[in-house]
């Protein structure tokens, strides 16, 4: 058997006996940043597939290793730069776990209202970048138009847009603005109302069906072999949620619908997200509600200038955007972590592709990919 290794564009000479090894990436339109795939190819079908990781590493749990408790959040909330906010509820969690702190109620429920906030900008944004993939490119306006309008309210909070920084151990940086509930109710409202836009525009394009149904089919033994979670997994019928199953925040409180198909194909994994949507606006909506019959209080906890953690290790985990993130602090009762590890979504989402690509053409693997949901600087971290 002879092996030629050719680059995107290239050409190889048709022989029977000859594999190709086609690299796409690690800078392709396909792999949303620095992801490189190593397929083998017979013909047009991929037989093995290797996903090739670390272009874009840059250490952040060893730097987590020199700051602070407080400095810490600015690295927790760009690794996956889609969820910011959610990155950053990890982090505190787990230190607030450590110091045995009680959070403020109106924190507890702000952060909750947030973390649904962002969820609903994450799902946006593959939302409208998925069919794009696919040589769709109206769903991009319509997705964009509704993530503006979050992204004004995140904005008005915490003064940014894609890196919030506004969560701090013992609560939030400051008190939410006068008005903004009301500005969140009517931004909510907005959003639900023209996510049936983007579901008539493309969940039952012929188009899109032919593409994506049927397509990069994952089962739950491989799914629970990887260790994939979140609206991947839920997409091939494990039903799995941790503001569910293991609630932290506010959602004991709060009716959390999980969202579940059994197809476990592209089509069933942009349903899923789809719907997630729906149900994360409708925890925003009953968050605002329960804030506004909220007495005036304090929304974080007096901390002192220089903030140590006592010794020892805790593990906190949350159900981020694209599946579960999980945080082990270790601490030796210094202002800075000992160790900080992360388990992140998107490294076990993408590790499964070598599982789910072979035997599919190449022209599928554009499809597959998309509906994997990741960020690259989640999976380097």
């Amino acid at each position: 058997m002879t092996e030629r290794i050719v680059g995107i564009g290239a050409g190889a000479k048709e022989l029977a006996t000859e594999d190709m090894i086609l690299n796409i990436g690690p800078q392709h339109p396909s792999t949303h940043g620095v992801l490189r795939l190593r397929l083998t190819l017979d013909g047009e079908r991929i037989s093995s597939a290797e996903p090739i990781i670390g272009y874009m590493h840059r250490g952040a749990e060893k730097l987590f290793e020199v700051r602070d408790y407080r400095q810490i959040i600015m690295l927790a909330n760009r690794h996956d730069w889609l969820s910011g906010f959610a990155n950053e509820l990890g982090v505190v969690l787990a230190a607030e776990r450590m110091l045995g702190m009680e959070v403020p109620i109106r924190a507890v429920w702000a952060r909750t209202l947030l973390a649904e906030l962002n969820r609903v900008l994450n799902h946006l944004m593959f939302l409208g970048s998925y069919p794009l993939e696919l040589g769709a490119i109206t769903p991009l306006f319509y997705a964009f138009n509704e993530r503006e309008r979050i992204q004004a309210v995140m904005e008005e909070i915490s003064g940014g847009r894609m890196h919030y920084m506004f969560n701090r151990v013992g609560g939030l940086k400051e008190e939410l603005p006068y008005g903004w509930l009301d500005r969140v109710a009517e931004t909510v409202a907005l959003t639900r109302s023209k996510i049936p836009d983007i579901e008539g525009l493309i969940l039952h394009n012929e188009i899109f069906l032919a593409r994506t149904k049927g397509v990069g089919v994952l089962d739950r033994e491989t799914i629970m072999q990887y260790g994939v979670s979140g609206p991947i997994a839920r997409a091939s019928g494990v039903d799995l949620d941790l503001r569910r199953d293991q609630p932290y925040l506010a959602y004991p409180e709060l009716p959390v619908k999980v969202v579940t198909r059994t197809a476990g194909d592209c089509h069933a994994r942009f349903e899923v997200l789809l719907e997630q949507v729906k149900v994360a606006l409708d925890l925003a909506d009953a968050c605002v509600a329960k804030l506004r019959s909220l007495p005036p209080g304090p929304i974080n906890q007096r901390l002192p200038k220089v903030l140590k953690v006592p010794e020892g290790h805790a593990y906190a985990w949350t159900e981020n955007p694209l599946g579960i993130n999980g945080y082990y602090l270790v601490s030796k009762g210094d202002k800075t972590p000992w160790r900080m590890k992360l388990r992140s979504a998107s490294y076990s989402n993408i590790q499964v592709l070598r599982e789910m690509l072979p035997g599919h053409l190449v022209a599928d693997m554009v499809a597959i990919l998309g509906s994997m949901f990741f960020v690259v600087g989640d999976i380097d971290k």
